[in-house]
């Protein structure tokens, strides 16, 4: 009877075992080794030679060229998940309604967030070429323009552009996620606030966003830490130049890394960008909660 109470105990753990084993190999043992790597003296061949404490901390934030990407990196967060999400919510209130060709509408909306980021960046990178791009072509087939224009005159257009196709790959998931919201929320609802008397806003306000916060925080959350962390759109449209004028922060510790050697410094950066992300996602559950918490 031991010997059964025992083994029905440990029977839990064991099943868990692989999943600690994969997490400890591919997610934590990792964590560590950028953390190390971030206080070591590391060189160009990526050879840990010594500890060197905040040095490598200390070299990347008092470069110039730094406080730019970090501006960079944040406008990028905020730009594409702020419209991506106020797109996105608009665009599942559309879909949730009844109206013919649904599901196809459904599956269109679906694509670009299917396609490989690559793909959809090195399309978009072709359609606005000043010379051979597909906008120019139609705008002068068209009659709305009678010459090709450039459409990124500055490194300030070019990460517009960048930005606009973050938020074009990204409005999908926030659509879905929120779609998903919506259709879990009980018609009677709905039915016994139009019978009060309530209009569109007042059931929008006061029905629809506090029964769809969770999805939203959820969809948030993610978007944070996948656009803040998205390299391929950047990198596949300018990577970063201008002299780092278009980077952030994935894409300038890939340049430091691997084109500079700069291992540490590298490391640092994304120890920073942890940080900063777990910081912001911290902050934004926090005050997700709290409010779940007062409507309750």
């Amino acid at each position: 009877m031991k010997n059964r109470k025992v083994t029905r105990s440990l029977t839990p753990y064991l099943w868990l075992l692989p999943s600690i084993l994969l997490m400890t190999v591919f997610i934590l043992f990792p964590i560590f080794e950028v953390f190390r790597t971030s206080v070591s003296k590391v060189s160009k061949a990526g050879i840990i030679k010594g500890f060197a404490g905040l040095d490598n901390f200390s070299k990347v934030v008092g470069s110039a060229t730094f406080g730019m990407v970090l501006k960079n990196t944040l406008v990028w967060t905020i730009v594409v998940v702020g419209l991506s999400t106020l797109i996105g919510f608009v665009l599942a209130l559309l879909l949730n309604n009844k109206f013919p060709g649904r599901k196809a509408a459904r599956a269109v909306v679906v694509f670009p967030w299917a396609t490989s980021l690559i793909i959809q960046a090195g399309v978009w990178k072709f359609i606005i070429d000043g010379d051979f791009g597909t906008l120019n072509t139609l705008l002068m087939k068209l009659g709305i323009i009678s010459a090709p224009m450039n459409w990124t005159p500055s490194p300030a257009a070019y990460f517009a552009w960048e930005c606009w196709v973050g938020i074009f790959v990204t409005i999908p998931f926030v659509t879905f996620c929120v779609l998903a919201g919506l259709q879990s929320i009980d018609e009677a609802f709905y039915e016994s606030a139009t019978v009060d008397g309530a209009g569109f806003w007042q059931k929008l306000f006061h029905i629809t966003l506090p029964l769809v916060r969770s999805s939203l925080t959820v969809s948030t959350v993610l978007n944070i830490i996948y656009v803040f962390n998205s390299f391929p759109i950047i990198w596949t449209i300018t990577k970063g130049d201008p002299a780092n004028r278009t980077d952030t922060l994935v894409t300038y510790l890939y340049k430091q890394a691997f084109y500079k050697g700069r291992t540490g410094e590298a490391a640092a950066i994304s120890v920073i960008g942890f940080l900063i992300l777990c910081v912001c996602a911290s902050i934004y559950m926090v005050i997700s909660l709290r409010k779940e918490e007062q409507d309750a």
